[in-house]
């Protein structure tokens, strides 16, 4: 795959998306096998929805947001509807062991 920089039509630039799009939807896939398996160590409630481990999870993405220049505020709306997908699912593999 080339550099964005070096690509030279669109067809260059939509191949390259495409298979970024494939990666990420990979990576949330494999994220949530661990989301789920989690579920396992979880002695409550709450820790399910442990909101102070959250914030700590949007701040460092953001972090590495700035680090690869990228929107913070994309990143944080992003994981933020990521995190509360799969805490809802956590909670319904907690409830259920």
């Amino acid at each position: 795959m080339k550099d964005a920089k070096d690509c030279t039509n669109m067809i260059e630039i939509r191949t390259a998306i495409d298979i970024i799009d494939n990666q990420i939807v990979e990576l949330i896939a494999s994220r949530s096998k661990y989301v789920k398996e989690a579920a396992k160590f979880k002695t409550d409630e709450k820790a399910v929805t442990d909101s102070n481990r959250v914030q700590k999870v949007i701040d460092s993405k953001k972090e590495l947001a700035e680090k690869y220049d990228a929107s913070p505020e994309l990143i944080e709306k992003i994981y933020k509807v990521m995190i509360d997908f799969f805490i809802n699912e956590e909670m319904k593999e907690w409830k259920s062991k």
